[in-house]
């Protein structure tokens, strides 16, 4: 989509899809797994929470999977807000809300009490164990009875340091050779944002919120399994893994 500040929002959101992608080539499989889920809970016109939605990844591949669903999504980055604007700003499927997940009054802000699915993706590694929890308990309020939240990250095992050191290793040749081709990492992503008219501003807002990167936790699947259950999920556990990731599912 194309504003009449030229900027082209379809191609940003691609540029973020390819650079997410460098991090985890199997990015796709695990957002199909994610709507599958969907899908078994909650039919083909769910009302979803897309929870740190960045530029509106689940979002996209939801609505075209689903083009009954609505979502709201929710964020503090601004630049990435941006982009989630300018992609959606003529789908009244989509609410987009500025909120801090750290905040405990972030839930005020949503515009529906209740949702049919919470996702979110590679997002929530940025908060330490302890908010985390909290945030798990805030969300365990939202999602109605017999709706799902799910939670797609990385997630290691501590327990396997050989397994993981060599998986990473691996990942990171893949990742080297890929750079070589062409690819931009996190870093020249946010690099290319700070250029652009449009997301200059917002950029430097977002690094003026965040830093250069936030210094999260990431606990075990077991771990996530463990607290949805403690914060008022009846059912939770993996659903789908690769040998980094894990995503999982809490059903109300």
């Amino acid at each position: 989509m194309t504003t009449t500040t030229g900027t082209d929002w379809h191609a940003w959101q691609k540029s973020w899809d390819r650079q997410q992608e460098w991090y985890m080539p199997d990015r796709e499989e695990r957002f199909r797994v994610m709507l599958d889920m969907v899908e078994a809970f909650a039919g083909p016109a769910p009302r979803v929470l897309d929870l740190a939605c960045g530029t509106g990844s689940i979002t996209a591949r939801l609505l075209a999977r689903f083009p009954e669903a609505t979502s709201v999504g929710v964020d503090l980055d601004p630049a990435l807000l941006a982009i989630a604007g300018g992609t959606f700003a003529a789908d009244d499927r989509v609410t987009l809300v500025t909120a801090d997940l750290k905040d405990p009054e972030w839930v005020t802000r949503l515009p529906y009490d209740t949702y049919d699915a919470v996702l979110t993706a590679t997002a929530l590694h940025w908060l330490h164990s302890e908010p985390l929890a909290a945030l798990y308990g805030q969300v365990a309020e939202l999602v109605r009875d017999g709706g799902v939240f799910m939670n797609a990250d990385h997630m290691i095992d501590e327990s396997t340091p050989r397994i993981n050191a060599a998986e990473r290793a691996h990942r990171h040749s893949g990742m080297d050779q890929a750079k070589d081709n062409g690819a931009v990492d996190w870093a020249e992503w946010w690099q290319l944002a700070a250029q652009d008219p449009v997301l200059a501003e917002p950029t430097a807002r977002r690094f003026e919120i965040y830093g250069e990167h936030a210094d999260g936790d990431m606990p075990s699947v077991e771990w996530h399994a463990r607290t949805l259950r403690e914060k008022g999920f009846a059912e939770a556990r993996p659903v789908w893994r690769s040998p980094s990731d894990a995503l999982v599912l809490a059903l109300k």
